[in-house]
């Protein structure tokens, strides 16, 4: 019993170095393969600009170097992809801006996607995000086309100070894009059933919400000398060092709502934060926010309550676009043109 018990960690163990032996592999390859399509971007812009007085000489050029390739190394040369390596030399000219660190966890098929952004900060955002993330190139589409970076960015608030290194606001995003979850698009009354949609996508959630969260409880129950209270979902930001609490809302925004969970920050705050804990954040997830209630209400001024939409289906690009510009316009003006503070990875 014993001798198989050993042979099976001297397996384990010679599977665990080819892994890593076959990603560094993978890595040091893909790092080689991006810097020569920028390369081959560069060569084929300064071969343009000698032909710069003959009509169309950029599409005749591309056109013939597509068919040389391919006859000599095969697939992955065809006009479009040559485009792509044009485009990747213009929009990144400068290519140590991409550090080994970024190269090597960066497909060529990220690469595409995020060179396509028109916004230089956006860009920036999505190749830091992606690398440090590993997102995959399925994850990555899925959060440029929900509008990831514009969300984040439209929610923040102005920083004060150069020490204000983690705004907690920053990391709170309206509206939270849930298509994941596979619900009806009317939810009310079925609290239930959107609180067990998330927990069962909960990985989904988790990069919904953004860098630092991890699930603590849901149905948490908090207890008085004379009364017992349930809070849907608790999360721990460990970048924030504090509770985060969410209370979800199949219906519009209530001042009733707001009440409760300022109520329930005050409980959280009293009887589960501990000595070293930041205090309690309370987001509210409802399907619509009544305005006057949130200028009128304690949300206007107190910095750890919360309310954001969510939306049960991708929005469209207009509709994404009229979301954040009402965003935009409760906030300070913020210039877009900023790159978003970073936060510290842990």
């Amino acid at each position: 019993m014993e001798i198989a018990k050993t042979e099976n960690n001297f397996y384990a163990e010679i599977s665990d170095l080819l892994k890593q032996s076959r990603n560094r592999a993978y890595k040091a390859v893909n790092t080689l393969m991006v810097r020569t399509y920028w390369q081959i971007g560069k060569r084929i812009v300064e071969q343009e600009l000698q032909g710069k007085s003959k009509a169309n000489y950029g599409d005749y050029l591309i056109t013939n170097l597509s068919r040389h390739l391919t006859d000599t190394f095969g697939k992955g040369f065809s006009e479009a992809n040559l485009w792509n390596m044009r485009q990747f030399y213009q929009t990144f000219p400068d290519f140590n801006q991409f550090s080994t660190h970024c190269v090597e966890n960066l497909s060529w098929t990220n690469i595409r996607q995020i060179m396509r952004l028109d916004n230089k900060a956006e860009r920036d955002y999505y190749i830091k995000e992606a690398s440090e993330q590993n997102w995959s190139s399925r994850l990555l589409e899925r959060n440029i086309k929900s509008g990831y970076y514009r969300r984040l960015l439209s929610s923040q608030q102005p920083v004060e100070t150069e020490t204000d290194k983690q705004n907690p606001a920053d990391f709170i995003k309206d509206p939270y894009v849930t298509e994941f979850l596979n619900v009806p698009k009317n939810l009310t009354g079925k609290e239930s059933l959107l609180e067990g949609a998330l927990i069962s996508n909960l990985k989904q959630f988790l990069l919904e919400l953004g860098k630092g969260f991890s699930l603590v409880d849901r149905q948490m129950r908090i207890s008085t000398e004379t009364s017992h209270f349930y809070i849907d979902l608790v999360f721990y930001n460990y970048l924030l060092k504090c509770f985060v609490i969410i209370d979800l809302k199949t219906r519009k925004l209530s001042h009733a709502d707001i009440g409760q969970m300022d109520m329930y920050v005050r409980m959280f705050d009293a009887l589960k934060r501990g000595e070293d804990d930041n205090p309690t954040l309370g987001i509210i997830l409802c399907t619509e926010k009544d305005e006057t209630v949130v200028k009128y209400s304690i949300l206007k001024e107190n910095k750890q309550l919360f309310a954001s939409k969510y939306k049960t289906v991708l929005p469209t690009e207009e509709e994404l676009a009229e979301m954040i510009t009402i965003q935009q316009q409760k906030q300070q003006p913020l210039k877009l043109d900023n790159p978003i503070k970073p936060e510290q990875s842990s």
